[in-house]
């Protein structure tokens, strides 16, 4: 989520991977990701020399366990049940395509067919003390009723994700402005954004604000479900844009793309 270069939890090359394991960087993820995938080391060896709690090194390994299950199979070949539980894991329809070497859209088009969606839920700010009636939403595969209903056909506005040097304010100050722009004029308002430290996801913005990752499969879930009548691309910078023709050629109503964009 904070990096798109990276998929998940995956290995990456090390030429000494026990030094990496004993320094906490912020690569040391990728080298217990290779220590568990290709040096085959135990939970045991692992938190001798990282101290990380097993708790935590367990949980990975179910990671690494599900990706095994997955891998080179055939998608006509599984039953609904492992797909399910990949996403229950975390899995995105990304990772799971490229385990059974298929597309991403078969992977979607297989889930969809057998009722595997999200369930949306409300994130509770009050400590379950009392019912949480917050805009504040996210998606989850571990659930069995949506928190809300979904009659509105609101706008979703894509914001930037997570915010770097160099691209943060102008991004919420656009994605803020779009939203005010959209209220005025009668829409309910959807925000799909992951950083907490902006005006975009302030809960007196939008309508309905979603902590999720700014991608193609997410922002896909949340438009059917919504229902949207449009999904607003241009205000978020490089996220949103680079999966605009994505969005646009699997029937999304998209808005804020030039002609140029759509022809391609």
């Amino acid at each position: 989520m904070a990096d798109t270069s990276f998929l998940g939890f995956q290995s990456m090359p090390f030429d000494n991977v026990d030094h990496h394991l004993e320094t906490p960087t912020d690569r040391r993820i990728f080298a217990v990701a290779n220590a568990m995938i290709e040096k085959k080391y135990s939970i045991d060896k692992i938190h001798d020399i990282t101290k990380i709690d097993k708790w935590f090194l367990y949980k990975l390994e179910n990671i690494v366990r599900m990706s095994d299950e997955l891998s080179g199979k055939r998608i006509e070949n599984i039953g609904p049940e492992l797909i399910l539980e990949s996403k229950q894991k975390g899995f995105s329809d990304f990772q799971i395509a490229q385990l059974l070497v298929c597309s991403e859209a078969e992977v979607r088009h297989f889930r969809k067919t057998n009722n595997i969606t999200p369930y949306v839920k409300r994130i509770d700010t009050l400590a379950a003390e009392f019912p949480a009636t917050t805009n504040y939403l996210y998606t989850t595969y571990n659930g069995t009723t949506h928190d809300v209903s979904f009659n509105d056909r609101g706008v979703i506005v894509l914001g930037s994700g997570v915010y770097r040097i160099g691209s943060s304010v102008e991004f919420d100050w656009c994605g803020v402005s779009c939203i005010r722009s959209l209220r005025h004029l009668g829409f309910k308002t959807i925000m799909i954004n992951y950083n907490p430290e902006t005006v975009s996801t302030d809960f007196d913005e939008c309508d309905r604000l979603y902590f999720e990752e700014v991608n193609f499969e997410r922002t896909m879930d949340i438009y059917e479900l919504e229902k949207a009548s449009g999904c607003v691309v241009s205000m978020g910078g490089q996220l949103p844009q680079n999966i605009a023709l994505k969005l646009y050629k699997s029937g999304v109503n998209v808005l804020g793309t030039s002609p140029e964009m759509v022809d391609r």
